[in-house]
Parts: C-alpha cells; structure tokens; sequence
C-alpha cells in the first residue's frame, strides 16, 4: 500500500495547515512538482477547474466577452512602461536572460499579469468608436516567485488563472462592466463552491497596482484567516495613457479609453477544500464534483456479484441519462469497506450501496458525504437522486454561510480587537479612513482590511485605532 493511499492522518481542527495539505496529496487533486513553488494537476482537480471555467465562460459570453491568447514572455521595457504597476511586481518577476548560451538584449518577464502586453496591442486594435467596447478574457497561467510559503492551490509560483480585460469609451460604462463581473464571480463562487463571499472595495493601501480602485470578494476559512477570492478593478484611464489606447469619437475628436481588468485563479479550489473538506478528507459540492455519484456494488459469489452488477448497471445508465456524473467502482480486489473510505477521501457528494438483500428489497442505500446521513431509496425513486443533489449543494452553502456568520465579529474596542485576533475570524471595526491607523493595526495585529462591504459606508462611531470619527466599517482580518 502507497503512502498516499493512507487516509489523512491528522484533524482538521488540530493541525490545519497540514490536514489541508494530506486531503490536497491524498485525494489525488494535485501534487508537488521537481521544482519548488510549482504543483501538478492531476485529473480530478483540472476537471474541477475545467468546471469552474465552463461556467464562467457562459457568463462571460452573455455579457459580449470573448476569449483570446496571450503569449508568456513580456519585455522588460513594455512592463515598465506603467511605474507603479511594474514596481509592485517587480520583486515577483521571473527573468529570461539567455536564449540557449546568448544573452538577449530586452531580457523578458514570464508573465506575472497581462495588462501592459494586452494594452499594448488594444493600442493596435483600436481606432474609432466602432470598435469599442472590447472585451476580452484570457485563461492562462501566471508566475510569481513565491519561493518560501508556498502551498498547494493558495500561493505557488505558477497558478492556473482567467484575467479580463475591457476597454469603453466611458467611465460609466467601464464601471458597470467592474460591478458585473464582480456580481458574475459572486455568483459562481456561491452557487458552484457553495462558499459565502463579501464584496466590496479595497483600502487604497490595498488595491491593485495601478487600478483607480478594486472591488474584491472575500471568503473566511475555518482558521479564521480571509482569502481573497477574486478581484474586479476600474483602471480608469491609468494604463490607456502611458499605453495610448485612444479613440476617435463619432466627430473624429481622440480621447482616452476607460479600462477595467479582473480575474480568479486555482486558489478557489484551496478555499473549496478548506471551507468543506473534514476530518475524512475531501468534500465536494455536487455542482463541481467529476463524479457526483459512486455506485460501489456489494456481493459474495458469483451469483451475486451477476445479480448485482445487472442492477448496477441499468442504474448507471437511468442516472446518466439525467446528466448525473456517475462511476461504478467494480474493482473486486479491494473490500467494500475500502471502497467506501476511499470515495469518502476523495469527496464523492454521493454514494450508492447495492447487494443481494437491497435487491430483495427493491432499494439502494444512499450515503451522503457533506453530513455522512444514510438512508434508503427504492429502485423506482432513482429520479429523486438529482434533487437530492440539488439540496446537498444547497445546504452545503447553508452550513457554510453559518460557520462564516460565527466567525464574524461587530467590535469597536481596540484592546479587545487584539486579544481577539489571534483566534481569528472577520472583525467588522469602524475606520477612520486614513492609512495611518490602517498601518498601525497591521504592525501591531497582522490584521489588515480584507474588503470595504457596499454600503458599510458610517460616520457615526468612532476608529477603533485613534477615535476621531469613523467614516465606514470594513472588516479587518489576518490572511492568506
């Protein structure tokens, strides 16, 4: 037996960072590449991102975006032709210098995100009016040198990404697009992660590089730390004058474009198998699962074992027929018993047990992994099974959104705030606004401002910090 057929050997709750890592290996998501920083999909975990992908990519196409590609080497003079934003990846960058044995003269970045090679050719693309808006999305890998803390999915040197970006000719309109793909991504995460998100703005210490402001969604994790989840920025007109992506109007007068960027990445998976998994291993929302239903068929001769896998059979295929990702694991060496850890390891939102006497008795036994609860369900109630699907991904969120709400904490007293903040958790504490008490928390909590909410917009308490007059309530946090 392989070390990694071994189940995971410690609690969630006692050892967080190492559980997470065990269900990461041993449900075979991914594992560690030769080279430090780097992982490698396997299977289960590229379907689960191939899923994630599909769903966005309709969203996207229903609101006039389209995919393109882009190439991964950048010179170094066009990533420095925005100050700011190359300043902020700079100490990030991966450098090509040689081409075999042969300096090159422009050494060239290895993408760390796309902006300034995507506006570059925008600037080509666009002309008049009749070309925007644009809007284009592009899947594809960036690099980062993340060297030390790394961890599968959550921070790695190379991640699995979409970024988006769009062009108008107006600020409105560019800041509407922001607001849709934030709503788009909300959406998704809840409805195909069952994982809650808040959403909201960035502290101006926080935002992108570059950007006039970023929205965010922000996730808890049971350790009490945030995630982000993923990013919808208005770039204002920031990368279109230093880029010259312009415009003539309809009276041949050049302008400015409005620009936003956006995108999510792999690390949705990591939060995925924090929020769900257990003590068992992974554990996995129906709507993304690559295999929603197990059958593991049970007998002891081969008579039953006729009899059985006959029945097994014409139930894969009912369930097929409903769209039902389904796997029949006939593999005789091991015991039903293993079968059953194994696909609970692996996080199969629902398994079926047939043998001779549920046969006898017309019914399957049905076991769901999100809360372990058995039951039976006779043969001519097989259509039930995607309801049944329908409502584990529903109170899948539902048992998610209260574990956030636990977590999540109204303070104002700066003394409590720090003795608190070391178990974790979203602290709503009123600000001030002004960077200096922003700072001041972080040196002295490690908590910085994970997300501004929409509409946590308050004048009427008092900063944490210093005590002059709030101005709103974002949550502060320690994170990933």
């Amino acid at each position: 037996m392989s070390k990694e057929d071994v189940g995971v050997t410690v609690s969630k709750n006692e050892d967080f960072s190492e559980w997470y890592t065990q269900v990461v290996l041993k449900a075979k998501l991914a594992d560690y590449a030769p080279v430090k920083g780097l992982i490698v999909l396997r299977p289960d975990g590229y379907s689960i991102w191939e899923s994630l992908k599909n769903t966005l990519d309709k969203k996207f196409a229903k609101n006039g975006i389209r995919n393109g590609f882009l190439p991964i080497l950048i010179p170094e003079s066009l990533l420095g032709k925005e100050k700011k934003h190359f300043a902020g990846f700079n100490p990030e960058v991966f450098w090509v210098t040689h081409s075999g044995t042969n300096e090159i003269g422009d050494k060239l970045a290895l993408r760390p995100t796309s902006e300034t090679l995507a506006y570059t050719m925008y600037s080509k693309w666009i002309q008049s009016w009749r070309d925007l808006p644009l809007k284009i999305n592009f899947w594809n890998t960036a690099l980062r040198a993340e060297i030390k803390a790394t961890k599968p999915f959550l921070r790695t040197s190379e991640f699995l990404w979409q970024e988006g970006h769009t062009v108008h000719t107006t600020q409105e309109e560019a800041e509407r697009e922001v607001m849709k793909i934030l709503e788009i991504y909300k959406n998704t995460v809840q409805e195909e992660l069952a994982i809650p998100v808040t959403v909201g703005k960035k502290s101006e210490k926080e935002k992108f590089v570059g950007a006039v402001y970023t929205t965010t969604m922000e996730s808890i994790m049971p350790d009490g730390k945030a995630l982000q989840m993923g990013t919808s920025h208005f770039l204002g007109q920031n990368f279109s004058k230093p880029f010259e992506v312009k415009f003539a109007d309809k009276d041949n007068v050049e302008h400015f474009t409005w620009q936003t960027s956006w995108g999510v990445s792999w690390r949705l998976i990591g939060a995925m198998i924090m929020v769900h998994g257990d003590d068992n291993g992974l554990v996995l929302p129906p709507n993304v699962a690559p295999t929603q239903v197990v059958i593991v068929p049970i007998y002891r001769n081969d008579e039953g074992k006729k009899i059985v896998l006959s029945k097994v059979e014409e139930i894969k295929t009912n369930l097929e027929s409903e769209e039902i990702r389904v796997h029949v694991d006939d593999r005789s060496e091991l015991s039903p018993g293993y079968k059953f850890n194994d696909w609970e390891l692996k996080g199969v939102p629902l398994r079926i047990e047939i043998g001779p006497k549920d046969i006898e008795k017309q019914s399957m036994v049905i076991a769901k992994r999100y809360n372990r609860e058995k039951s039976s369900l006779g043969f001519d109630e097989i259509k039930k099974i995607s309801s049944i699907l329908d409502e584990i991904q529903k109170n899948m969120l539902k048992n998610a959104q209260e574990k956030a709400r636990e977590n999540t904490i109204d303070i104002s007293d700066y003394a409590e705030f720090k003795s608190k903040i070391e178990g974790g958790g979203f602290f709503n504490a009123p600000w001030c606004g002004k960077l200096e008490c922003e700072e001041k928390i972080k040196e002295e909590t490690g908590a910085d401002i994970r997300v501004i909410p929409f509409g946590s917009e308050n004048s009427n308490l008092k900063c944490a910090y210093c005590q002059e007059q709030s101005m709103s309530i974002p949550i502060f946090a320690r994170g990933y």
